[in-house]
């Protein structure tokens, strides 16, 4: 079992899969910050000041020691408050768009180019030079013969 797995490291693939990792997290990362910092505020621009982040319902009690703001989600949560954060939902729900808009993309650009290799693939390669003057010889002998 450890000549098999070392054989599996050996492959390349999981160095693959571990660059595909980081840079899906420093792309989660761009997401995140794309989606918090610029869509959401547009959004709650465009629909009169909604801040998606502070839509919650509360589901519990606070605890009576809460110094914080009663309206803060993050607050909230961080005292230990069960809430319903449909705003927070919101704002991963559209991040994942996002991230699945853009994978959609790479995905369809990676089959175009799979298309246009077997395209080339398939296509006949052109003959040698030799062969076309050896072709246009015999061709000019079957007209005189």
């Amino acid at each position: 079992m450890f000549k098999e797995f070392k054989a599996f490291i050996n492959k390349g693939n999981v160095i693959d899969l571990a660059v595909a990792v980081i840079i899906g997290a420093a792309f989660g990362k761009i997401v995140s910050s794309l989606t918090d910092d610029l869509i959401m505020p547009t959004i709650g621009y465009l629909t009169g000041g909604l801040d998606f982040s502070s839509h919650f319902l509360r589901l519990g009690p606070i605890p009576a020691d809460y110094a914080g703001s009663i309206t803060s989600y993050a607050d909230l949560k961080k005292a230990g408050v069960p809430l319903l954060g449909f705003g927070q939902f919101v704002t991963v729900s559209v991040q994942f768009l996002i991230v699945a808009f853009v994978v959609f993309l790479i995905v369809r650009a990676v089959h175009r180019l799979d298309r246009k290799k077997e395209e080339e693939a398939a296509a006949p390669a052109a003959p040698p030079e030799d062969v076309v003057l050896l072709r246009e010889i015999l061709a000019e002998l079957r007209k005189k013969g």
